[in-house]
């Protein structure tokens, strides 16, 4: 598996808990990771031949100065480097300047997360300010928008805490037998993989193909085989539904897509492949 970008969560800590955040991203959540373990990162992926970095969370802003040195440490060894942030320190268009200004001339995007999970309107005035400082010092910005789920074009993925504040709300349900292939995530050849900040590499967010931090990057991604998987090789043959039958889950009639029964399924495995199925952060676990 040739992996050419990674998505770092820098902590999963969040000033928000939105209902449709798969990393059950909020203020009490656990886990941020240091410059040391930064820079352990920043050398196994530079080893492994990743060329795109990217910076998320929960939200990152909330550890600013270890956001600066690894936004740093990225320049330094060649990484294109993008952030995604919710904007809430950008207050008022004076603020998000001082904020964004030592980022200028270091990013090739900076995502900022605005919509009605986060305030009252789908672009709040934190998210004008933000884009309109990122425009003023030049770094390249764009904004990120989940619709309700009522709405015809929602773009809500029902897995983490979606699956269960949103997916009620779904006005559309299918049977659990027509799920046969997974609809975001190339499981066989992701291109892209994702960092917790306790070190487990997941292909698709709670689904942990080994851990940065007990061995090394390269050898995890070449060891990868996706057709003997024990979850990603159902989900390849035929989807959530063939991971529900593979190992003889409970379900429910319906589901409002594919991701709720997914996660759902994989939430009945998680004792028996703790392991791959981790961490209970990303289960809510505790939450």
């Amino acid at each position: 598996m040739k992996v050419s970008g990674l998505h770092i969560l820098l902590t999963y800590q969040c000033t928000f808990e939105c209902d449709h955040c798969f990393v059950w991203g909020s203020p009490w959540q656990s886990g941020t990771l240091t410059i040391k373990q930064i820079v352990q990162i920043m050398d196994q992926a530079q080893a492994a031949g990743v060329e795109e970095i990217y910076f998320e969370g929960g939200e990152p802003f909330l550890y600013y100065a270890i956001l600066l040195k690894a936004v740093d440490l990225a320049n330094q060894r060649g990484f294109q480097v993008g952030i995604v942030s919710n904007g809430y320190w950008a207050h008022t268009l004076e603020d998000a300047r001082t904020w964004l200004a030592p980022l200028a001339g270091k990013l090739v995007d900076l995502s900022i997360s605005s919509d009605l999970y986060h305030y009252n309107e789908e672009h709040s005035l934190q998210a004008q300010n933000a884009v309109a400082a990122a425009r003023a010092l030049a770094i390249p910005v764009g904004t990120i928008s989940v619709a309700q789920p009522e709405a015809s074009d929602t773009s809500v993925m029902y897995r983490g805490r979606a699956s269960r504040e949103l997916a009620p709300r779904a006005p559309q349900r299918s049977p659990w037998e027509e799920f046969t292939e997974c609809p975001y995530e190339d499981l066989r050849d992701p291109g892209r993989i994702h960092l917790d900040p306790l070190g487990n590499l997941h292909i698709c967010q709670g689904i942990v193909l080994g851990n940065l931090f007990d061995s090394d990057m390269g050898e995890i991604c070449a060891g990868y085989q996706p057709d003997s998987h024990p979850v990603c090789g159902p989900l390849l043959s035929g989807g959530p539904a063939a991971l529900v039958s593979e190992y003889n889950l409970p379900h429910a009639a319906e589901y409002a897509d594919a991701c709720q029964l997914c996660y759902e399924a994989r939430g009945h495995l998680r004792s028996r492949f703790p392991q791959l199925l981790g961490p209970d952060q990303m289960y809510g676990v505790g939450l």
